[in-house]
C-alpha cells in the first residue's frame, strides 16, 4: 500500500529530528529561512517534486505530483510559541485545489557564533485544524485622502495572529506529532494513533470591523455562524516507538 505524501514527510521529519539532523543558519541575518531549509531537505529526502518556493508564495512548498502544499513556521524555544503572525494570509486547509499542511518546528533561541541548532519538537497539521473556513479570500485595500492636505494613502494590510498547535494541544512538547482530519485514511503502519482532537465552530463569526481615526478605537461586527456547533474531528499520530505512549489532548478555548 502506497504511503501518502504527508505521511512520508512527517516520518522523514521525525527521523531527521531523532537522528540529530541540525538546522543550519546560513548567516547572522537569517531569521526566517533556516527551518524552511531544513524542511526542504526532508521533502527532497522523500524524493517528492515541488515548485520552488518564493518570498510571497503560499504555501511555501507546493508538491508537483500530489495536490498538497506545505507552509513552514519556525519558532524559537523558549520564546513566542503560543501564536504566530500570519501576514496577509489566513490559515486554511485548502488553497487553489491543494490540501494545505502546516509544519511547525521549535528550536533553541539563537546564540552568538552558534549556527547549528537541533529541532526540539515539531507538529505537522492539516490547515483546517487551525481554521476550518476555506472560502475567505484576503485582500489588501487602500484609500487616499488622509492628512491635512488629503494626499496621504492609508493601507489596510491585515495581520492575523493565529494559535499554534503547541498552544492548542497538550502532549506535543519534545516530540513529533501529526494531526490530520479524522476522515483521513492512514496508510503507514509506522504511525500510531495517540489522541482525538475535536474543534467546535463558534456561535458568531466576525464579518467586519471599523476603525475610528480620531479615537483610535476599533469596533467589530459579528453575525450568526451558519455552522455554529459543527464539530471538526482530528486525530493525532506519532511515529511508532517515538513517544507513542503519550497522549495528545485539546486544550481549553483561547477566545
Amino acid at each position: 500500500m502506497t504511503v501518502t505524501a504527508v505521511e512520508q514527510i512527517f516520518l522523514e521529519c521525525e527521523r531527521g529530528r531523532a537522528d540529530g539532523d541540525l538546522i543550519k543558519r546560513v548567516s547572522a541575518s537569517d531569521k526566517e529561512y533556516h527551518f524552511q531549509n531544513w524542511v526542504q531537505a526532508r521533502i527532497e529526502a522523500c524524493k517528492l517534486n515541488y515548485d520552488e518556493p518564493g518570498r510571497n508564495t503560499y504555501p511555501d512548498f507546493r508538491l508537483v505530483d500530489h495536490p498538497e502544499g506545505y507552509e513552514v513556521k519556525g519558532l524559537e524555544f523558549p520564546g513566542r510559541e503560543a501564536d504566530y503572525d500570519s501576514n496577509s494570509q489566513v490559515p486554511t486547509g485548502k488553497h487553489n485545489g491543494r490540501e494545505v499542511f502546516y509544519v511547525f518546528g521549535r528550536y533553541p533561541k539563537s546564540v552568538r557564533d552558534v549556527d547549528e541548532y537541533p529541532v526540539v519538537d515539531l507538529v505537522v497539521c492539516h490547515g483546517s485544524f487551525l481554521n476550518a473556513d476555506h472560502e475567505y479570500v484576503h485582500k489588501n485595500k487602500s484609500f487616499r485622502g488622509f492628512g491635512s492636505y488629503g494626499d496621504i494613502l492609508v493601507r489596510d494590510r491585515k495581520m492575523y495572529v493565529v494559535p499554534t498547535p503547541f498552544a492548542l494541544a497538550s502532549g506535543t512538547s519534545g516530540l513529533a506529532t501529526l494531526v490530520l482530519p479524522a476522515s483521513y485514511k492512514i496508510q503507514s503502519d509506522q504511525l500510531v494513533h495517540v489522541g482525538d482532537l475535536d474543534r467546535v465552530e463558534v456561535d458568531e463569526v466576525l464579518v467586519s470591523y471599523e476603525f475610528n481615526m480620531q479615537t483610535n478605537e476599533m469596533v467589530t461586527h459579528k453575525e450568526p455562524n451558519p455552522n455554529a456547533g459543527l464539530v471538526h474531528r482530528f486525530r493525532a499520530y506519532r511515529s511508532r516507538g517515538a513517544g507513542d505512549s503519550k497522549n495528545v489532548t485539546l486544550n481549553g478555548s483561547r477566545r
